[in-house]
């Protein structure tokens, strides 16, 4: 009879042992499958297709002022960051040497010109007696020489003192565009050389911005196309421009073109020098499926195609019906840095997994932590 209880023990105390063993198994795999996720209502909106750039800030235009007088500067009259207008004075150049070689000149054209009254007197005279038949004809032609020789040497002083007047002018260097001066390159004092301009001109009431497009960018980018330029003294500030130009030919070693983006600058806060970030819009597809990349699990896979084995880059996605999570693969359009645009895959409507995606599997069981829409 001992036996019978003692067996009797052992079968309850073994039952109870399981069914708690059971218990337990069921709880763990039940907290296991409930995965907290977050989720976003997927909506439509308006994809805005970029490219994306960092490129130097230009002036429009830049012309570096040098001066035709190699000698020693008497007297700058502008300084860097000074406005200036066309033919205002820059610079005045020593020019005690043209100065006493225009006098010169205009000495000679004084005499030379005193010279031609007499002469042309005598010929006029001549004049009257060759109709008089008073002179002999080598007579008269011998005048007549003397009077052209004169008058020849008269033009060729002019033009010498004309020429010395010119070069004295330039003595005094001008603006030949107005702007702004953007650097003075030499003091006072400095003797100034042809190689080396004394300042240079810039205007920034618009400013450009360069950089390179590779081969395969071409293809999407066009003059007239809208850009936003972003720079770091104002990170808070865009500045809206367009492309300009595109270079007809690339470079052949690095098979790039360079692309030129105007940009409307009337505070001249834009400086020339300053690195920029260009974001260029190319595109804009309106009312598509809009998905943020983050929600977005992204892989490679090598596939078969015609053949040929080809690197295939996947996107999945999770939505969640009735409590648990489906994966659905995205049939992509276009996609940039933050969002990607969607053919096919998802619905609008759908709740979208934006956060703990990469803990679910296909049919996993989860709760909903929070939801908010998908911001388009």
């Amino acid at each position: 009879m001992s036996r019978k209880i003692i067996h009797s023990l052992f079968i309850l105390i073994a039952a109870s042992v399981m069914w708690s063993c059971s218990k337990t198994d069921s709880s763990t795999s039940e907290s296991e499958t409930q995965v907290p996720v977050e989720t976003a209502t997927i909506k439509k909106g308006d994809f805005v297709h970029s490219l994306f750039y960092d490129g130097d800030i230009n002036a429009e235009y830049e012309v570096k002022v040098f001066s035709k007088v190699p000698d020693r500067i008497e007297h700058f009259y502008v300084d860097a960051g000074d406005k200036v207008g066309k033919g205002a004075p820059i610079a005045r150049i020593v020019a005690t040497t043209l100065e006493q070689t225009v006098q010169q000149a205009e000495a000679g054209l004084t005499a030379a010109r005193a010279q031609l009254a007499n002469v042309r007197l005598e010929y006029e005279r001549m004049q009257r007696l060759r109709k008089e038949n008073a002179v002999s004809q080598q007579q008269y032609d011998a005048v007549e020489t003397q009077y052209e020789a004169v008058g020849a040497q008269v033009q060729q002083t002019e033009a010498a003192l004309a020429s010395t007047q010119s070069i004295l002018k330039d003595a005094t260097v001008t603006a030949p565009i107005s702007g702004i001066i953007g650097k003075r390159y030499y003091e006072a004092g400095d003797m100034a050389a042809p190689i080396l301009p004394l300042v240079s001109i810039v205007q920034m009431d618009k400013v450009k911005i360069t950089f390179d497009a590779t081969e395969e960018d071409l293809g999407k980018l066009a003059v007239g196309q809208k850009a936003e330029v972003r720079v770091k003294s104002y990170p808070d500030v865009t500045f809206s421009g367009s492309v300009a130009k595109i270079s007809p030919v690339l470079d052949p070693l690095t098979r790039m073109a360079e692309i030129e983006v105007l940009v409307d600058n009337p505070q001249h806060k834009l400086k020339p020098g300053m690195y920029a970030e260009v974001q260029v819009t190319t595109r804009i597809i309106n009312d598509v499926i809009v998905i943020p990349r983050y929600a977005v699990i992204e892989n490679t896979s090598l596939e078969k195609v015609e053949g040929k084995d080809v690197v295939v880059r996947n996107y999945f996605v999770y939505v969640v019906k009735n409590g648990k999570a489906e994966q659905r693969t995205l049939d992509v359009e276009f996609l940039n840095h933050t969002r990607i645009a969607v053919r096919a895959g998802v619905s609008v409507d759908e709740n979208l997994v934006v956060d703990g995606q990469n803990k679910l599997r296909d049919g996993a069981a989860v709760v909903v932590t929070t939801r908010e829409d998908v911001k388009s």
